[in-house]
């Protein structure tokens, strides 16, 4: 499977948007915003579609930042495309999806978020490019290799 997550940053609040995700892989959890590539699309224009379906926003500047690597047990395999933008129009709405919530990048929930995010989230937000590799049973993580990129 072929995905993206975006994070939009409010730089004068050093807040992070997040979401309460309400449908599909993670239901429960928190996590940003994304979600599969339609056929024909490019992950940067699934990221803009799954911002306005789940949130009501439209970004304007999102950035490439990595590419997160999934391997389940169960046999799911995905590859996400991670984007970091500041600017967007619209305001963050609650859809049948996603409950947004800004969180504080000093005070993101980790215990409710994949237990992958804790070892690339942090350095994303501060700027760092990655490529990573995880291996799921369930909500288990069994193990991780992170590339940083300079």
């Amino acid at each position: 499977m072929i995905a993206n997550l975006a994070f939009m940053i409010d730089r004068d609040t050093d807040q992070v948007l997040l979401i309460h995700k309400k449908t599909g892989l993670g239901k429960g959890k928190i996590n940003g915003p994304g979600g599969k590539l339609e056929p024909g699309e490019t992950a940067l224009e699934a990221a803009v579609r799954e911002l306005q379906e789940e949130l009501h926003i439209t970004p304007t500047d999102l950035e490439e930042m990595g590419v997160l690597h999934f391997q389940f047990v169960d046999g799911l395999a995905l590859h996400c495309t991670v984007f970091r933008g500041y600017h967007f129009e619209g305001t963050p709405t609650e859809t049948r999806e996603a409950k947004p919530a800004w969180f504080p990048t000093s005070a993101i929930p980790y215990e409710r978020m994949w237990a992958d995010d804790i070892f690339w989230l942090p350095q994303m937000l501060d700027g760092q490019k990655f490529h990573a590799w995880f291996h799921f049973d369930d909500d288990d993580m069994l193990g991780h290799h992170i590339d940083w990129q300079s």
